[in-house]
């Protein structure tokens, strides 16, 4: 988010403002919309783009009491946390696919012929843990 200019914050009520997000587009605004939404201190929150040549997402919000800004700040905030979260589950996700294949490509060279990736010479041997 390049800079972010709020409308109608000269106005006696803090709680009724329209932020022109620069250098955005549905990504950032459908996301911002859904978080805001599931706030209850928000009354009402949409956004639209002017014009899709327009690199700008103007995102309206009213809330049922506090400073528009200050929700504005914890849904980015809360917005954060989620995708540091969707980063670590996905780098753990994309690790434990690592080493299944890694596993899998052992046993390709167990059984003497070469995968699928045309790789062979592993001489790896597994051990058999079979309880009877």
């Amino acid at each position: 988010m390049a800079s972010t200019k709020e409308y109608g914050s000269e106005a006696d009520d803090e709680t009724a403002s329209t932020f022109s997000l620069t250098e955005e587009d549905h990504t950032l605004g459908n996301a911002l919309r859904y978080i805001l939404n599931k706030d209850p201190r928000v009354a009402f929150v949409g956004y639209s783009i002017p014009h899709p040549s327009e690199e700008r997402v103007n995102l309206r919000l009213q809330t049922a009491g506090p400073p528009a800004r200050d929700v504005l700040k914890d849904a980015l905030q809360d917005m954060m946390a989620l995708n540091d979260h969707v980063r670590v589950k996905f780098e753990k996700a994309v690790e434990d696919y690592k080493a299944v294949e890694g596993m899998r490509e052992m046993s390709v060279g167990v059984s003497g012929r070469s995968g699928a990736s045309g790789k062979s010479g592993v001489t790896h041997q597994s051990l058999s843990t079979d309880a009877k």
